[in-house]
């Protein structure tokens, strides 16, 4: 019989456990009670974990935190858990902010609470932790989505109900990643919001119009009507025949078809019939992909 545990575990089960147990903890000491899991550690044998998905942290906030520390000490224990490379050591589960000002603060010893977590569940609690705190950026946020669909098999729609998010938030994040390296870099260092880098998923030249919202520091709606002129797109040739109008439901229609799947949404009809056809365009096998999960 296979001891291993069920990889189709509901997602963040593991986190809600591991946060109950650690509030009882704090709880106990607050009591009077001594915590049997809660230890005392030299900071220097705490080590960060290599797959956070968060690599940039506030510095001002970090800041104030450190201020904190010195003051008042770390109220709220580490988790961590026996780091499988270093013996003695130990990897951080949750609360790298506290570690990273600890250091700053010059402590030597900080409280941590040791629990028993394989690499798995780690990177799991470690993208959702960061992702219920807000903590993430944008980027961060959509790679911390695709990692727990890549990793872990979850779907949209579970990690919606899970995190409390909506599912077109979530689908919203993870098209940014379609956007090229360079943008995505623009949108880390807050140069631009995840509104500005969703106009721009449509552009055939993205790269160069962040430059030039960045540049001339356009609201969301100008880059939104910059990215639909997009004047690095091969224009089309006129029509020599006389374009037919639609009537003002299926325009309505359209956007609004439009605006739920994020994606370019066209309906025409067959004159004199109840007929038609209808043409979603999407700009990524990203946004296929979403699609084809809808439709199935």
């Amino acid at each position: 019989m296979n001891d291993k545990k069920n990889k189709s575990r509901g997602l963040g089960r593991g986190l809600s456990a591991l946060m109950a147990e650690t509030s009882g903890d704090i709880r106990n000491e607050r009591d009077g009670r001594a915590s049997a899991s809660e230890q005392r550690t030299p900071i220097e044998r705490i080590l960060p974990n290599p797959d956070q998905p968060r690599r940039q942290f506030d510095q001002e906030k970090l800041d104030d935190l450190t201020n904190s520390i010195r003051e008042k000490g770390i109220i709220q224990p580490l988790i961590v858990r026996p780091d499988p490379n270093v013996a003695g050591s130990y990897q951080i589960v949750a609360g790298e902010r506290r570690w990273r000002a600890a250091q700053k603060a010059q402590l030597h010893e900080i409280p941590v609470i040791v629990r028993d977590i394989d690499d798995t569940e780690l990177l799991e609690i470690a993208i959702i932790e960061n992702i219920q705190r807000d903590d993430l950026n944008p980027v961060e946020e959509a790679v911390g989505f695709k990692q727990l669909i890549d990793k872990f098999g979850h779907t949209q729609e579970k990690l919606a109900k899970a995190l409390g998010k909506s599912r077109s938030h979530i689908a919203n994040q993870m098209r940014l990643l379609s956007l090229p390296k360079d943008v995505l870099g623009f949108l880390s260092d807050g140069k631009l919001s995840a509104g500005h880098a969703r106009a721009l998923i449509t552009s055939s030249n993205p790269s160069a119009l962040a430059r030039d919202v960045v540049k001339r520091g356009l609201s969301v709606r100008q880059t939104e009507r910059l990215a639909k002129e997009d004047p690095s797109a091969p224009k089309r040739p006129q029509s020599t025949k006389p374009q037919k109008v639609k009537d003002a439901d299926t325009v309505a229609l359209e956007n609004d078809l439009s605006a739920n799947l994020r994606m370019k949404v066209e309906i025409s009809h067959l004159s004199g019939s109840e007929a038609g056809k209808m043409v979603i365009s999407y700009s990524s096998l990203d946004d296929l992909d979403d699609l084809c999960q809808r439709l199935t």
